[in-house]
């Protein structure tokens, strides 16, 4: 295998100061894209273009600073814009990686073996390092092998030796090689694929693919399979489409073919269904060139395409080439200790992509993973979850998508061990006790004692112990060999703590001392009380030191009373120099004064001590509100009867609503008054309130609750008072409710007046009155008065609504006059036995005389009633007759001035029968009848006739004419040989009379020698051509329920019925069941899911024609409520 080229041998060999060259402004380096994002300068040597000989090897060499990089480069090397060349590393291709500690520079090289032909191209390198990245771009070009000529013979001899020019003697066997004649190179030409293809071995054809860069292996198939069949010639088409053609998601394609016949119809089909235009196909003709446009591709759009021309079609197929997902966030090392949980985190470009996970090369998936891992998708992110991670975690964690992929390293160290208190050296006597303790952070780790090495067995008086994170050695009865050099050792962890035991053996010689006894206390002999303060619950000890010699017997008394030193919640513990007074959970009646003596031979001492208990105060009393407004209350309370012992600083307040259980803080900072106004509250709602003392020691149980209160308040003054009448005596008052009423309501209102110019206010209604209108009576004449209006509700009165002028009381004359309504204005036509209510209003002052007339005469009819008030009369009829019919007028009069109305009324009923109905005539197949108006017309116009005619056999009666306004008409249309009688109803506009007016003779059709020829029975053609007389309608499910999708089709001969799916014939799935019932087509879908959403068509196809609807299909998965509020 030949050697590799050096990089500094061959043409590409980077340089660091030449600058690359630039590409034109309208072209793009192979593999770059438009889209594709501003670069970072990761690179400080980057591969260039060069000139590879076939059969010889090159290598490329990139260099990237890592000096501002928080982690590891990675580095990719493509050719064209996606194939990465690491999954076709081997025997051709080799990549090497190295990295310089000292200037942190990261060497990548990437060598061809052999070149070929086929490694020709572009190429690209890109290098990413968390969020930053670069790219860089260069060519390969191949040259054939130019062997090399010896024109000069001489060149083929050597010497032997190593003397020099002359040693030596000649080798001739240079000369014995076999010399190949010198062809002249021919000119390469350029090598077709699929000349190749179509001869090559199927098996080859991956081989091929690579070795050109052909990278859509599929499309190769199949464009090569259309290739391999024989193109006829076609008349229809001057130009067909091509084999096939590639197009991105979301982008737009243009298929176009040339025709021959420029008015020739052409159709365009998808996967065989013919495409109508719409937004998304869009058709074009300009002259013979026939154009389909297809706007933002997707995956759907990938099919088979067809062009139409009669008899005559063309192919071609159309790939949607989806983008790749890329990694946007890359994976992050991990590292972390033995038990803690990791999560590995990656960033894709698009929500819903497909991830793969793996570990040292081997796929974890949700089948293998077990309990250890959890994988986890929210929108673009994907998490690897390790729950405790253990040292088998630790290894190189990769993620790989279909355009890129990231690694990250995870570290598992085990956790330390924390020692929170060490083993100290002891000293002891005999018969004394020893005690070894320590204490480490981890309260599971276990772990054993050694004494000179040896472990420590447990004993009588080796006694070893474990609670929590403590560790103890106890060792009673101390003994000479027990002295030496002691260790505990933790299991599993390479630590241990050592401490030395030291006996200590004492020779004492007794030499009696007296010493007088001695109590030491900070202010012994001072003449003042020794104040101890205790906190009420808590625990005092108080330790006295104590001497004298020999040891003095000590007694704490209080007053007479002997405390003892038996157990029990006061008691005295007493060692030889240490006399300590306990108090266990003191209350209030240990509080007093407590006397310590000591005494021994050589004399006494004595101290007094005071305890004083405090505590925290007693609840407030007698919590309750004194007054409330709108949206505020005045509280009140009593200090608490006892303070704790400590002068109160405050209170604290609280408030809740009535019937919850949850209480407000209303104040923070401590309240030092007993009146507190708390405001912020809802009006109309009932509180309750409750406070807290607060002393130097604490805050004291809360107070009982108030009674419950709530606040409201008065509403706010009536509106738009105003004189509604005056009269010598009276004064009526109309106004609005108070703008603002509250949750109070109003219970009424009461009216005041007074004098101009006084102040005295007189109350005229003694109870709130409730309508907003009133009379105020008894007033003096001639005065001017002021009146005002105030609102009264459980709050109390509002502020009053006066009026802003006087009024003078005194009579008003207003001329009389009446207001007829608009309806009365106009005759009033009625029915015989409907009733009358006719209300008139009038006005005018003082009170107007009201007469009503009738037809000129005062109305004295007892059926017709008159009511009068003083602003209308009214005039009714209980039961209308046609003698009521007539004009009223009405007369309204104040002393000679008056004013009158008349009032038309007519009452009508059903006319009476016509009378003298005669047929006068009787000619062919026609008779002529008349006849006169009935005698009783019911008091209204007769506005037409109903004629009616029956068979003398039959007796049935027919409508001949409706409405008919002449007393006469003429039949026609009677049957030959039937003798006829005829009936006349009257009609007016209460409706037909209730007895018809019958002729008096009949009329006779006879018979002549005519004869009817029928024309001959001509069946109807009922075929017709299929159409859907309900549409498919959009439907939008869950995923999972099975759903249904309905339309209704009618047609002869019946049509045959086609499902598609996305324009693809729907057969043989069991998941859809079809069904037809009397025209009604049916598409059950069982259990959809989301990939059976699209577009649903249905096909009705006769030998008449054919007709199509569709409908779109949306499956949606039904979240749940914690993921919603989540997201």
């Amino acid at each position: 295998m030949p050697e590799p080229q050096k990089p500094a041998e061959v043409q590409p060999a980077v340089a660091n100061n030449e600058p690359r060259d630039e590409l034109p402004p309208d072209d793009t380096a192979p593999g770059e894209g438009p889209e594709m994002s501003e670069l970072a300068g990761l690179f400080v040597v980057r591969p260039e273009s060069a000139t590879a000989t076939k059969g010889k090897d090159i290598t490329f060499l990139a260099k990237v600073d890592s000096t501002n990089l928080t982690r590891k480069p990675v580095m990719k090397w493509l050719k064209g814009k996606w194939l990465d060349l690491a999954s076709k590393a081997g025997k051709h291709l080799t990549f090497k990686e190295t990295y310089d500690r000292n200037t942190k520079i990261y060497t990548y090289e990437m060598s061809i073996i052999k070149v070929v032909d086929g490694d020709a191209g572009g190429y690209r390198c890109e290098v990413t390092a968390k969020d930053k990245c670069d790219s860089c771009t260069f060519e390969v070009s191949v040259q054939a092998v130019q062997e090399e000529s010896q024109d000069n013979i001489l060149e083929a001899f050597k010497r032997s030796g190593d003397a020099g020019e002359d040693a030596g003697e000649l080798d001739f066997s240079g000369l014995l090689k076999k010399r190949k004649e010198k062809k002249p190179e021919e000119p390469k030409e350029e090598v077709d694929v699929w000349d190749i293809l179509k001869t090559a071995k199927p098996c080859d054809f991956e081989k091929i693919a690579f070795q050109y860069g052909i990278t859509d292996l599929r499309g190769m198939l199949k464009r090569l399979k259309k290739m391999r069949a024989e193109p006829k010639k076609s008349d229809a088409f001057l130009s067909k489409l091509d084999a096939a053609y590639s197009v991105d998601k979301g982008k737009k394609i243009t298929l176009s073919v040339e025709v021959a016949d420029s008015n020739a119809p052409i159709k365009w089909l998808k996967n065989g269904q013919e495409i109508k235009p719409s937004a998304k196909y869009v058709f074009e003709s300009v002259g013979n060139k026939r154009s389909l446009t297809i706007n933002k591709c997707n995956l759907s759009d990938d099919a088979a395409y067809e062009c139409v021309i009669g008899e005559e079609k063309c192919f071609t197929e159309v790939f949607v080439k989806e983008p790749p997902i890329t990694i946007t966030k890359l994976l992050d090392d991990v590292h972390t200790v033995v038990g803690e949980k990791v999560e590995f985190e990656v960033e894709v470009s698009e929500e819903g992509a497909h991830v793969r996970w793996e570990k040292d090369g081997v796929e974890l998936n949700r089948e293998n993973a077990g309990s250890k891992y959890r994988f986890k998708k929210d929108g673009k992110r994907h998490i690897l979850i390790i729950n405790e991670a253990t040292k088998e975690d630790i290894g190189m964690y990769h993620v790989f998508t279909n355009g890129g992929e990231s690694k990250a390293e995870l570290e598992v160290e085990d956790k330390e061990l924390e020692v929170l208190q060490s083993i100290a050296d002891l000293t002891v006597k005999a018969a004394e006790q020893a005690m070894f303790k320590c204490e480490v952070s981890d309260e599971k780790v276990t772990g054993k004692w050694l004494k000179d090495g040896v472990e420590v067995q447990p004993s009588q008086r080796f006694k070893m112990t474990h609670v929590g994170r403590i560790h103890k050695l106890v060792i009673d009865d101390v003994k000479p060999g027990d002295a030496g050099d002691y260790t505990f050792v933790p299991d599993g962890y390479a630590l241990s703590l050592s401490a030395k035991l030291n006996f200590l053996e004492i020779k004492i010689e007794y030499v009696p001392k007296q010493d007088p006894p001695k109590i030491h206390l900070d202010t012994t002999g001072t003449g003042s009380k020794n104040v101890i303060t205790v906190v009420a619950g808590n625990k005092l000890r108080l330790d006295v030191e104590i001497t004298g010699e020999p040891a003095p017997v000590v007694v704490w008394m209080r007053g007479d009373q002997v405390i003892s030193e038996a157990e029990g919640r006061v008691r005295v513990e007493t060692r030889k120099t240490l006399s300590s007074f306990v108090i266990e959970s003191s209350e209030k009646e240990d509080e007093g004064m407590y006397t310590i003596c000591v005494t021994n031979p050589a004399g006494e001492d004595k101290a007094e001590l005071f305890v004083k208990i405090v505590d925290v105060p007693n609840p407030p009393e007698n919590v309750k509100c004194t007054s409330v407004g709108e949206d505020s209350a005045t509280i009140t309370w009593d200090a608490p009867s006892f303070d704790g012992g400590v002068p109160v600083k405050g209170y604290l307040m609280e408030r809740k609503k009535v019937g919850s259980s949850r209480w407000t803080k209303l104040n923070f900072d401590v309240y030092e008054s007993t009146t507190y106004e708390a405001k912020k509250m809802i009006e109309g709602v009932l509180y309750e309130m409750r406070v807290f003392a607060v002393n130097g020691i604490g805050m004291s149980l809360p107070s009982s609750s108030s009674k419950p209160f709530m606040p409201i308040a008065p509403t706010s003054e009536p509106t738009r008072l105003m004189v509604e009448d005056v009269t010598d005596t009276t004064c009526a008052l109309r106004w609005r409710p108070p703008e603002k009423i509250g949750a109070g309501g109003i219970d009424g209102y009461i009216i005041e007046y007074c004098i101009e110019g006084s102040d005295q206010w007189v109350q005229s209604n003694q109870e709130p009155v409730e309508r907003n209108q009133y009379r105020v009576k008894g007033l003096p004449v001639g005065e001017k008065m002021l009146f005002r209006v105030v609102a009264v509700n459980i709050a109390g009165r509002s502020p009053p609504a006066t009026l802003p002028q006087a009024v003078t009381i005194r009579e008003i004359i207003e001329n009389p006059k009446i207001r007829l309504p608009r309806a009365l204005r106009s005759k009033l036509i009625i029915r015989v036995g409907e009733k009358v209510n006719l209300q008139i209003p009038f006005q005018g002052k003082p009170r107007p005389v009201v007469t009503w007339c009738k037809d000129g005469v005062p109305l004295e009819d007892t059926t017709v009633g008159t009511r009068t008030s003083e602003v209308d009369t009214i005039l009714f009829i209980r039961s209308a007759q046609r003698d009521h019919s007539g004009t009223y007028t009405l007369n309204v009069q104040i002393e000679n001035m008056s004013d009158s109305a008349d009032i038309q009324i007519q009452v009508v009923e059903i006319p009476g029968p016509p009378i003298h109905v005669l047929v006068t005539d009787v000619w062919g197949f026609n008779a002529a009848l008349e006849w006169k108006p009935p005698k009783d017309d019911g008091n209204c116009e007769i506005i037409g006739y109903a004629v009616q005619k029956a068979d003398t056999k039959t007796q049935e009666w027919f409508t001949v004419y409706e409405h008919n306004r002449r007393p006469s008409c003429t039949v026609s249309d009677l049957v030959m040989g039937n003798e006829y009688s005829f009936r006349v109803y009257s009609e007016n506009i209460c409706g037909v009379s209730e007895s018809p007016g019958v002729s008096k003779n009949t009329a006779i059709i006879t018979k002549t020698g005519l004869e009817y020829n029928p024309p001959p029975f001509k069946e109807k053609d009922k075929s017709s051509s299929p159409k859907f007389t309900a549409p498919l309608l959009n439907r939008s499910v869950i995923a999972g329920y099975t759903t249904a999708i309905s339309c209704a089709v009618r047609g002869n001969p019946k049509p045959k019925i086609i499902w598609m799916k996305n324009n693809m014939m729907i057969e043989g799935d069991p998941k859809f069941l079809m069904q037809n019932n009397q025209g009604v087509l049916t598409l059950n879908i069982r259990k959809p899911g989301l990939y059976d959403g699209g577009r649903y068509s249905c096909k009705a196809v006769n030998e008449l024609g054919e007709d199509l609807v569709e409908c779109k299909l949306e499956v949606r998965v039904l979240q749940e409520k914690g993921e919603e509020e989540k997201k």
